[in-house]
């Protein structure tokens, strides 16, 4: 396991420090409040457990993209009635993020109290990741905590430079995620089966490349596989696909063939002439009698049994992006079926199942097998990047 400091290594006790946390508070906002408090719920641990050792607790986060400048409508005061309503605590908001407003507010806070500094992109060093405006923020704090593996992949002040100028410590959040990110691909249990579906192969090539060396099997689902079929010589009719990307998905099967890892793709699968719920022209066939005027919208009930038996035999699985079209029925079978084979195996303590992207939490959650999974990660990009393979500055950061 690579090396990181958790809250576990900060004294028991930390009455009157301050630690500066940072938190992804970027919220889908409704009519004035968050439509969606996932992201407070991840960090409520870590908040409160420090402030019930005693710490003054600064909280850093961005919201939006407001490039640098101040957006009255992008102010992190925004959320603060939903932080107060998830923690069951009073959240005092700070309009700076270091600085004398910083230093006069901290002399009226009592130990165990919160804090809630501004949006940290109202200023331009927080993208530039400028050493000098992360030292005004870290003046006014004893350690750093990173509680934000969902802003890991950029390097910003208050990812990564602030990491080098305080005592760095990974949260309660960002601690399940690198554990769990580590019994994924870091140092899996073996055999590995990844499943990568979504739309287009050009968006995930990365990820394939990255991933063949490192699985056993590789499920390829989604509009991704049309590409790979058609690569193949597949006539997939209207179906989505990259045609000019087939040289890449021979040279992906090629490598994957050389490393000795197994690419699964769909024998059999799920057609309509038009792409809506449950169309009359819907039928389940096998891959080479897609007619012309057909699309290719979700794997068929056989591949789906056969890669169930796949997972059976493995160990680890790592999943980013739907086998189909989920968001319309009945193209939402085979993510259902297969997830919901994936869950029970987890259930049963045979396999160590790691999720994540945006699609992927969607389409689990629809399977209704949110609980289940070992962990299931609500970071899209940076989620993408540690399947990519990329080092995550922010988690290098960490990792003095």
């Amino acid at each position: 396991m690579a090396n990181f400091k958790t809250l576990d290594d900060l004294p028991q006790d930390l009455t009157g420090q301050v630690g500066l946390v940072r938190v992804d508070l970027n919220l889908p906002m409704q009519d004035g409040r968050a439509s969606d408090v996932t992201r407070v719920e991840a960090v409520k641990p870590t908040i409160l457990e420090l402030a019930d050792r005693g710490a003054k607790v600064l909280l850093l986060a961005h919201f939006g993209r407001p490039g640098g400048e101040r957006h009255s409508t992008m102010s992190t005061s925004v959320v603060q009635g939903d932080l107060e309503r998830v923690l069951g605590r009073e959240v005092m908001f700070v309009s700076e993020v270091g600085g004398p407003v910083v230093r006069q507010s901290l002399g009226i806070f009592r130990p165990g109290d919160i804090g809630l500094l501004d949006n940290v992109r109202f200023w331009p060093g927080e993208e530039a990741n400028d050493r000098a405006f992360a030292q005004t923020i870290a003046e006014n704090a004893d350690f750093y905590v990173n509680d934000a593996f969902s802003a890991a992949h950029r390097a910003h002040a208050s990812t990564e430079a602030l990491a080098h100028l305080l005592p760095a410590y990974a949260g309660r959040a960002m601690e399940a995620e690198l554990r769990a990110l580590d019994a994924a691909l870091g140092n899996p249990e073996r055999p590995v089966a990844a499943v990568v579906g979504g739309a287009k192969v050009s968006t995930k090539l990365d990820v394939l490349q990255h991933l063949v060396a490192r699985v056993q099997h590789l499920v390829i689902g989604g509009g991704m596989a049309n590409t790979f079929l058609a690569a193949r010589g597949v006539a997939v009719g209207k179906s989505l696909c990259e045609h000019d990307l087939a040289t890449t998905a021979n040279r992906i099967m090629d490598e994957a063939d050389h490393a000795g890892c197994t690419v699964h793709l769909p024998y059999d699968v799920v057609v309509a002439k038009e792409f809506a719920p449950n169309p009359p022209s819907l039928r389940t066939v096998n891959v080479h009698e897609v007619a012309s005027d057909e699309m290719i919208l979700d794997v068929g009930p056989q591949a789906v049994e056969a890669l169930g038996d796949v997972l059976k035999t493995c160990r680890t699985l790592v999943w980013n992006g739907p086998l189909g079209a989920f968001e319309t029925p009945p193209f939402d079978a085979a993510t259902v079926a297969l997830a919901r084979t994936a869950a029970a195996l987890t259930q049963d303590g045979s396999l160590t199942s790691v999720a994540g992207g945006g699609d992927t939490v969607a389409a689990l959650a629809h399977a209704d097998v949110t609980q289940d999974f070992t962990y299931i990660s609500t970071a899209g990009g940076a989620f993408l990047e540690w399947m990519e393979g990329r080092e995550l500055p922010g988690v290098a950061a960490l990792m003095r």
